[in-house]
């Protein structure tokens, strides 16, 4: 179950990008990086490009949150790995929603985020 109302979920999901800061060990929040967004029911995900070693990828892992903007909004998420194994058509779903969503641009910037590596590079966000 989402804590996102619907109106957070429609906006957030149209949104064609979004900015996430993963704090550090220390507690600092290094500047934002800007990545793409998807809805898949009532969750939003966001994927790493590059794969479980991008550097704000493992910082929100650890951290179990992470700092937003997207949409007018800033706000604290909390964020978790859907279990792909266990999901696999969750994970489907996730990638099916980023081949729409970002259609319109070239093949070669969605196959990263479309990927067997980006779906083991997959958070939900939470409110």
């Amino acid at each position: 179950m989402s804590d996102w109302t619907p109106d957070e979920l429609d906006r957030i999901g149209r949104d064609e990008e979004l900015e996430i800061a993963s704090p550090r060990a220390d507690g600092s929040r290094p500047p934002f990086t800007t990545i793409w967004v998807v809805r898949v029911d009532d969750g939003l995900y966001v994927r790493s490009a590059h794969g479980r070693d991008n550097p704000w990828f493992r910082r929100a892992i650890a951290a179990g949150s992470a700092r937003i903007r997207v949409a007018g909004t800033e706000r604290d998420v909390r964020v978790e790995e859907p279990d792909a194994e266990r999901q696999p058509e969750l994970a489907a779903a996730i990638s099916a929603a980023f081949q729409t969503k970002y259609g319109h641009y070239e093949q070669a910037y969605i196959d990263p985020v479309i990927s067997r590596e980006s779906d083991e590079a997959t958070l939900r966000l939470l409110p």
